[in-house]
């Protein structure tokens, strides 16, 4: 995991933000900005954080961005995990 990452998640908005695209898909700025009381710059900040750590895809169509939650980000992290997991697991069982 790259420190990307851990600096997107480690923001209460940013993991809001996250939370609001894995519940609605695909959102403009805009609508994601209605679920916050922080100015848009700040808005627009947090979703360059996600957007850098490869968190959120943006595309521009018309007059609006849209973004979309990188769930193979999220593929690649329950993988890892999983593998700490199974690490421990095979410790555990060769203590025993």
């Amino acid at each position: 995991m790259s420190d990307s990452f851990y600096k997107a998640i480690a923001d209460k908005h940013r993991r809001r933000i996250l939370s609001l695209l894995r519940k609605n898909g695909t959102m403009a700025a805009g609508e994601i900005a209605k679920n916050f009381e922080i100015s848009l710059p700040a808005l627009s900040e947090h979703l360059k954080v996600l957007r850098n750590a490869d968190l959120v895809s943006a595309r521009k169509h018309k007059q609006f961005v849209l973004y979309t939650l990188n769930t193979t980000v999220f593929e690649d992290v329950a993988s890892w995990i999983k593998e700490l997991t199974d690490k421990k697991e095979v410790e555990h069982d060769e203590t025993e």
